[in-house]
């Protein structure tokens, strides 16, 4: 037997520290070798590890939300291997996550107690519908819970059982429930802190008048070939904001605070923010200059898809020059979003509701909806960001304009 110390391995680009996410095995678990081990996130995303040898866990180097630098050891495995050395002299950065092959019926494992392999946005989804992943079939490879497993156990009715609906007396609750702030979350917490804390944020809010837009919308997505993604509101927003930019550059920027330099970005890489299972990400757009309609309804589908299911790349989830935001129905009629540092400015959407509107003297019904946006006040003067956002509106609400410019 031997000792064999896994090293935290270089993340990409600059890493030198990440955090602990969550640990899948501990302390006197046999794995096998590429067993996943824990998830570890960076400033960028969540990354899966996997054991480098097969063996018995010794010790780990701490807990879910300890922080680890580049280099340092990570989990110690005793291994039946012959090496003779005590420590890996050169850890590999993990490679790329594979695509699971389809697994047949004889495959798939049965109900199934202790360890379960899963990804760390599966297990968070599991403890908010009261899911216990034990009673889940993974056709992954050694059982691992995929997502469409997971969803398909969920609809089949495998959350947890209501509680009784009997009258009950009311009576008064007392206790509390400590949640520690790890992980993504953590990391949401800091960037929104030091975004409100450092950047003087200017906001804007205009209507729009997208009657126009929706019945345009309507018509595209009535003769769509197969396979093309449903035109979503936000394609139309994403393609007007790469339009409105060649007139604004100074709000597709980053600003480097350690060069005291507003940075001017040429491209439009658009960031689009994206709730998932395990906090908000920004996936990116790249060159959404460069793509149509189409193609940029597909890239930001693509995208965010990959983002809600933790397999975005860190290319893809880092270096938006602006971001675009929406709550979907649940838009509400103003928000204040925040900016997403280095950028310096975001838009965000509102809801879409039909009321009465005054036009030429008369009153119609019309579909209506709210930008809301916030600048950096520093870089970005309250008449640009307003300009910005009025010119956006013109494009808005005769659509046809979006193409021709």
């Amino acid at each position: 037997m031997s000792e064999y110390i896994f090293k935290l391995p270089d993340l990409g680009e600059g890493t030198v520290e990440a955090e602990i996410a969550e640990w899948m095995v501990k302390v006197g678990d046999v794995v096998a070798e590429e067993d996943p081990i824990c998830a570890m996130l960076t400033d960028k995303a969540a990354v899966e590890l996997t054991a480098p040898v097969s063996g018995r866990v010794v010790s780990v180097a701490g807990e879910a939300g300890d922080t680890v630098a580049v280099g340092m050891p990570l989990i110690v495995f005793e291994s039946e291997g012959t090496a003779s050395t005590a420590e890996a002299e050169e850890t590999p950065a993990p490679a790329p996550a594979k695509p699971a092959a389809a697994a047949t019926a004889a495959d798939q494992p049965a109900t199934r107690s202790g360890k379960v392999l899963t990804s760390p946005s599966i297990r968070a989804r599991a403890r908010e519908a009261g899911i216990d992943l034990t009673q889940v079939q993974g056709t992954g490879p050694r059982g691992r819970i995929l997502k469409t497993d997971f969803e398909a156990h969920a609809s089949s009715g495998g959350a947890a059982p209501l509680p009784a609906t009997e009258p009950v007396a009311a009576t008064k609750r007392v206790g509390s429930t400590e949640v520690k702030v790890i992980g993504l979350r953590r990391k949401i917490a800091e960037r929104m802190a030091a975004s409100a804390r450092e950047i003087p944020h200017f906001s804007y809010v205009e209507e729009v008048d997208v009657s126009a837009l929706e019945s345009l919308r309507a018509h595209l997505n009535s003769h769509l070939a197969n396979g093309q993604p449903t035109l979503t509101p936000l394609a139309f927003l994403g393609l007007a904001v790469v339009r409105v930019l060649r007139d604004f550059p100074q709000c597709n920027a980053h600003y480097d605070a350690e060069r005291n330099v507003l940075i001017q970005h040429e491209a439009v890489h658009l960031g689009v923010a994206t709730q998932t299972g395990d906090g908000l990400k920004v996936p990116v757009v790249r060159h959404a200059e460069a793509r149509d309609l189409n193609g940029l309804a597909m890239e930001i589908r693509r995208v965010s898809t990959a983002a809600r299911e933790n397999a975005a790349t860190r290319e893809e989830l880092g270096g938006s020059t602006i971001t675009i935001t929406s709550l979907g129905k649940l838009g509400g009629i103003v928000s204040t979003p925040i900016i997403n540092p280095p950028e310096v400015g975001i838009i965000g959407v509102n809801k879409m509701v039909e009321r009465p509107v005054v036009v030429d003297g008369r009153v119609e019904v019309r579909t209506m909806m709210n930008l809301s946006s916030s600048f950096d006040h520093r870089f970005v003067d309250g008449y640009e960001g307003a300009a910005m956002i009025q010119a956006l509106k013109v494009l808005l609400e005769q659509p046809a304009l979006i193409f021709m410019r």
